[in-house]
């Protein structure tokens, strides 16, 4: 009975006002980001041999795919730019104050042909999927009407690039709300507003087609932020492996049958979203947002992509990777890399270890690095896309299912292989949590792989202060020394889930993990090949070899999942991993008692289970709204303060600065604040303006600064960074939109625009 792993057996068949200062300064500071056990997924290591092969045994050839129903859509999520903290980091600092790109929902429906069976992935440019957001989508599709109803928690799959460069304040739990100093509104509405637009349009344009896959190994974009902890995993089960990190993208492609064109790619890589730094305030999509926009910009000039063509790059086992592929330094002129077990410096501290991306001589927060490490994934994306026609495996066998369900893990109780009976604990984070990551440190005196007594127990008093736990708990969280028992808080709301989503969809022979927390390395490879051998076993996909990949965070943001050898070691994302060191044994447990829901047989669902707490009507804010905008005297707004020079060579930035007003009075949601215009010929002889940058575009920024708080002004810098290879000879302009809200009165909108200029 390959499928009875835990309680219940399923049948293939059936119908932060009381928060103290001193908290919120260690919480704000400390990133969002056992005894050795010999698993069996460690004792399968003949089975996946993977030395120099994608993460999972090369899928067998197949003549031609079935045919399904898919669809793409994209829209617009971009919040507040300015005036709300960043998610990611953590750091109280890190507020908004521009924009270099925006920020998008895409989603990818695929269902089957004459059949409601079918399944939402959608991807979306923030630092994750999380409880408000999927419950905003949810509702907000319900209210499209019946058309929609097919949509609903059993098969939306809400997934985060996660990115650290976007606006926060959307979280569910105060914990990750804290450094915004709560729930923001207007940022949560335009999320929620997009995705339910993106799926929106994915549904408008569903017809029939294929879908194939391959995968291609990308070298130089990620290494393991944690190589000392992925080296407490079994050498026999390192041994499968090359590479401490994933090096494989997969990629997905949809294809409509009608034309034979291509609609849109999906693909999945491990890698972090923390090129951009921790000091950056310009809100972008990071790696993975500008690596999208890159496929999607050249599709615009392949005869083979349809109008419309959607590209995404989704999270993958990503909790120990990072892009900073030049490793971790101390920039205290000491030459050092940082200690390889706890990442500090020789002051013992972690405050100077910093990472290095590709281009770290530049001192530009890491936007070159980042321009490099998303390059390397569209190029790797791109020949594979170019070669799928010769090298692809169709995805085959026409089913489309789906499974969602809640479970609760304070103190889940399952059997291991062995017939250990072991136990998940409720919610706590480790001291190694507030130290951070090479990526971006933490806080004080905080390291990594502190596994033991804590280097200061000062804040093992802090900590207690909000809530001691229990000796049951520090029993349960062994070998973590607990910093903060955060599933046992409650006041004024949960602190942090410990109600999570499992999930995973199916079409043909390809099986999508969508997992809420960031799997390390080998975590996510246990728990891939672990549904890939049960998916075997129990032949749910037929004659045709089962291929699984494994996407998030998502749906609830519940932080990390190591294998228990990396939980021993406790650097940060052992740290980081809630619910004890069997939290990975749970996650594939959990995934495997609901499998059978996957087969073609299959019309039901598991239980719902237990529904996690919703806190969008009770959470704090202490965001202020704007309360007036006015041009300095003399002035309008749009006015031009700095006009650009009469000429540029290609390759310069051309700056100029407006009078400006607060752009959280309108976000422009699939508009922009920012344009460059180019003159040319009208077709009657005369000379026409026409756009040919948006805020979308990359190299196009946008700054606001207050300069007088008391009366309201402020001004907006607009910067386009010109490139010899992409820019044309010309005479352009710049141009600036915004809104202006008055202290009494309504929101008026207005334009600026500058004098021409020249580009040779």
């Amino acid at each position: 009975m390959p499928f009875q792993h835990g309680p219940w057996t399923v049948p293939t068949q059936r119908g932060l006002a009381a928060v103290s200062l001193i908290v919120l300064a260690l919480l704000a500071l400390a990133q969002l980001q056992v005894a050795p056990v010999e698993s069996r997924f460690a004792a399968r290591s003949d089975n996946f041999k993977q030395a120099d092969s994608p993460f999972l045994s090369k899928a067998r050839d197949t003549a031609a795919g079935d045919k399904y129903l898919i669809g793409v859509g994209k829209a617009d999520i971009t919040g507040p730019v300015v005036e709300v903290n960043f998610a990611g980091y953590a750091n109280l600092d890190q507020v908004g104050s521009g924009l270099r790109q925006r920020i998008y929902a895409r989603s990818f429906i695929i269902g089957e042909v004459g059949t409601n069976n079918r399944f939402v992935y959608l991807i979306l440019d923030t630092q994750s999927g999380d409880t408000a957001v999927r419950n905003g989508i949810l509702e907000g599709l319900a209210a499209l009407g019946s058309g929609y109803s097919v949509y609903g928690r059993s098969n939306v799959a809400v997934t985060g690039t996660h990115s650290h460069s976007g606006p926060g304040g959307w979280f569910n739990y105060l914990l990750p709300q804290l450094t915004s100093l709560g729930f923001d509104r207007q940022g949560y509405q335009a999320i929620v507003d997009g995705a339910v637009l993106s799926i929106k349009r994915a549904h408008e344009s569903l017809q029939e087609g294929y879908l194939d896959f391959g995968t291609t190994r990308i070298s130089d974009a990620n290494i393991n932020r944690s190589p000392s902890a992925y080296l407490a995993n079994p050498e026999s089960e390192r041994a499968q492996y090359a590479d401490d990190v994933d090096k494989y993208l997969t990629l997905l492609r949809f294809k409509r049958a009608s034309d034979g064109k291509n609609i849109g790619v999906l693909t999945w890589f491990a890698v972090h979203p923390t090129s951009v730094q921790g000091n950056n305030t310009h809100v972008t999509g990071d790696n993975k947002g500008l690596a999208a926009y890159l496929f999607e910009q050249s599709a615009k000039a392949d005869d083979q992509a349809a109008d419309g063509f959607v590209a995404s790059f989704s999270q993958a086992n990503v909790g120990d990777t990072s892009p900073n592929v030049l490793g971790a330094w101390c920039e205290d002129g000491s030459g050092q890399m940082c200690d390889f077990h706890t990442s500090t410096c020789p002051d013992g501290t972690s405050q100077s270890c910093r990472s290095r991306g590709p281009m770290f001589h530049i001192a530009d927060l890491g936007i070159s690095s980042c321009a490099v490490i998303a390059q390397r994934q569209f190029s790797g994306a791109k020949e594979l896309y170019d070669s799928l026609d010769s090298t692809s495996t169709a995805v085959v066998g026409s089913t489309v299912r789906s499974f969602h369900y809640f479970n609760d893990m304070q103190y889940y109780t399952f059997p291991l292989d062995n017939g250990t009976i072991v136990r998940t604990c409720p919610a706590a984070l480790g001291h190694s949590f507030a130290a951070g990551t090479t990526d971006w440190p933490g806080f004080a005196d905080f390291t990594q792989g502190d596994s033991g007594a804590p280097n200061n127990p000062l804040w093992s008093v802090v900590g207690g202060f909000l809530r001691a736990p229990s000796p049951e708990q520090k029993d349960c969280q062994e070998p973590k020394p607990i910093l903060l028992d955060v599933g046992e808080m409650s006041l004024p709301y949960a602190w942090s889930p410990n109600i999570v989503d499992v999930q995973s969809l199916r079409v043909g022979q390809f099986i999508m993990i969508v997992s809420p927390t960031e799997a390390s390395t080998m975590a996510g490879r246990r728990w891939r090949n672990a549904v890939k051998a049960a998916a075997s076993e129990s032949g749910l996909t037929g004659d045709y070899e089962p291929f699984v990949v494994l996407g998030g965070p998502a749906n609830t943001y519940a932080h990390y999942v190591t294998t228990p050898e990396e939980y021993a070691v406790q650097r940060y994302e052992g740290a980081s991993t809630l619910y004890g060191q069997w939290e990975l044994p749970a996650y594939i447990n959990l995934t495997l008692r609901a499998l059978p829901f996957l087969s073609a047989t299959s019309s039901g669902s598991p239980p719902p289970g237990p529904s996690p707490p919703d806190n969008r009507e009770r959470s704090l804010s202490f965001i202020t709204g704007v309360v007036q905008d006015s041009a300095p005297l003399g002035t309008s707004f749009g006015a031009v303060r700095t006009q650009p020079a009469s000429s540029y060579a290609r390759g310069s930035v051309v700056n100029a600065t407006f009078v400006g007003a607060n752009p959280r009075n309108n976000l422009r949601l699939e508009g922009t604040f920012a344009a460059v215009e180019r003159l040319g010929s009208g077709e009657d002889g005369g000379s026409t303006w026409a756009q040919v940058l948006s805020d979308a575009d990359w190299r196009l920024v946008y700054s606001w600064e207050r300069t007088n708080f008391v009366l309201g002004h402020s001004e907006v810098t607009i910067s386009w960074e010109t490139d010899p290879q992409l820019d044309a000879a010309g005479t352009y302009r710049l141009r600036y939109y915004g809104d202006a809200k008055p202290l009494i009165g309504n929101i008026r909108a207005f334009t600026g625009t500058t004098d021409s200029f020249t580009l040779s």
